[in-house]
């Protein structure tokens, strides 16, 4: 019984794979078929040359010749180029059966894998086709640049020549070698930005590197000019963390700016040395300090109040492990905002900090921005010292009584700072602010 059954079981496994190879024959056979009018086809017509690679500015004659089987004469022809139909007058009907195309000052190719031209006949069917590669030799690949962020890898980048674009698939290759022994090989990982490669270990240090580009497409190959670095000369970081900026109390010229030290500071022997840059709100100009040292902080001076200031900064190392070189500067953080002190903020804190008999401080109903935040009306005057100019609609102190301010309505800019107006202020000499638009003023009356 046992064997019986062993028999029927292989019996089994037998006819599953007959099946399996049956199907595996009808798919085959059903494939060819598919492909059969196509193979029939291109035997019957053929265009000469096929794939030619071709410099920008060429002319081109490409020959279609297709086969008596077909039943058509060459003169019911018509050519396309990336779909699109060619003149008339750019074919000739060289005899029954071949049909010709001239293309003058060919234009780079739009897509890399070549420009399809194909001939077709009277019904839009696809008779034949070529390739054609039309682009530039590579030109000397410039500006070739290393870094490395460990010490044991190293990062470089270059440029493909002032033309640039070749138009067709061009391919470029870093090498790099020890400079007195060694053999030279060749960096694989070119999936970061265009024109970089990485190399992620197996480097050398205390030792100087040869490294260089080459390029080549099917018009030309190119090679760049050899540079020599060691890895410790080319060491970089990651941008400084933790950027804060800062008001400096009521000073409205000046921020504060700290930042922390790179990661990789904890792990090599180096220092580091710091730029800053900044820059307003409205303006993509930046103010670059160069001497920032390398202390974790500094203070910006000058500023404009009551002005949003973007600050970024970036770190240079100096002396990995004792190289003399400087390193290669990190990329900026990102930016950080903050705003100086307005005038309007600095007044109200002046008029809080005056004694006097009476305050009053009436909130406006406008909304104002953070320089004018709590900048209230403010009154401050001597109720029983006082009296009123019908003229100018003011409260007016009399003789030897407080100082006396109100913040009114005014349509002029700002074109001085307070500090500028201390000293020359006449009775009722106004200061505009400005707060999200709206423009203020301040009257001062002796």
């Amino acid at each position: 019984m046992d064997y019986a059954c062993a028999r029927s079981h292989q019996h089994d496994k037998n006819r599953v794979e007959s099946a399996r190879v049956r199907q595996m024959t009808m798919l085959v056979m059903l494939f060819f078929v598919a492909l059969l009018p196509y193979a029939l086809t291109a035997h019957l017509a053929v265009i000469n040359p096929q794939d030619p690679v071709l410099h920008i500015g060429s002319s081109l004659t490409a020959v279609c010749t297709i086969g008596a089987e077909l039943e058509i004469t060459a003169r019911s022809l018509y050519w396309t180029l990336n779909g699109r139909r060619l003149a008339r007058n750019t074919y000739r009907v060289l005899s029954q059966t071949e049909s010709s195309v001239t293309l003058h000052q060919l234009n780079g190719s739009l897509q890399r894998s070549g420009d399809n031209l194909v001939c077709h006949r009277s019904n839009g069917e696809v008779l034949a086709g070529s390739c054609l590669y039309v682009g530039l030799p590579p030109e000397e690949p410039l500006n070739l640049t290393c870094w490395s962020r460990n010490t044991k890898d190293l990062s470089c980048r270059w440029s493909p020549g002032s033309q640039g674009e070749t138009f067709i698939n061009t391919k470029y290759i870093l090498k790099y070698k020890l400079k007195w022994y060694g053999k030279e090989k060749d960096c694989e990982d070119y999936t970061g930005q265009p024109y970089t490669c990485y190399v992620p270990r197996d480097l050398a240090i205390f030792t100087p590197y040869e490294v260089w580009v080459e390029a080549s497409n099917q018009l030309g190959s190119s090679t760049s000019d050899v540079i020599t670095l060691d890895i410790l000369d080319v060491v970089t970081t990651d941008p400084p963390p933790d950027v804060l900026v800062s008001r400096v109390g009521d000073l409205e010229d000046q921020l504060s700016v700290r930042w922390g030290s790179p990661p990789a500071l904890k792990d090599y022997l180096f220092q580091a040395k710091y730029q800053i840059r900044y820059r307003v709100e409205d303006s993509d100009e930046w103010k670059v300090i160069d001497d920032a040292g390398n202390q974790t902080s500094c203070r910006l001076a000058g500023l404009r109040a009551g002005t949003v200031y973007f600050v970024q900064v970036r770190c240079n190392p100096i002396g990995v492990y004792g190289s003399k070189k400087a390193g290669i500067w990190s990329d900026w953080s990102h930016s950080t905002a903050a705003s100086t002190p307005g005038i309007g903020h600095i007044l109200a804190h002046a008029i809080q900090n005056q004694a006097s008999t009476t305050q009053r401080y009436e909130r406006s109903s406008s909304s104002f921005s953070a320089g004018c935040a709590n900048t209230l009306t403010a009154v401050r005057t001597s109720a029983s010292n006082s009296t009123t100019n019908g003229a100018s609609g003011y409260r007016k102190p009399r003789k030897h009584t407080t100082r006396y301010y109100k913040v009114v309505n005014h349509s002029e800019t700002l074109k001085k700072s307070l500090g500028e107006f201390a000293g020359a202020w006449d009775d009722k000499v106004f200061i505009t602010l400005q707060c999200l638009g709206l423009s203020f003023g301040l009257a001062k009356t002796l």
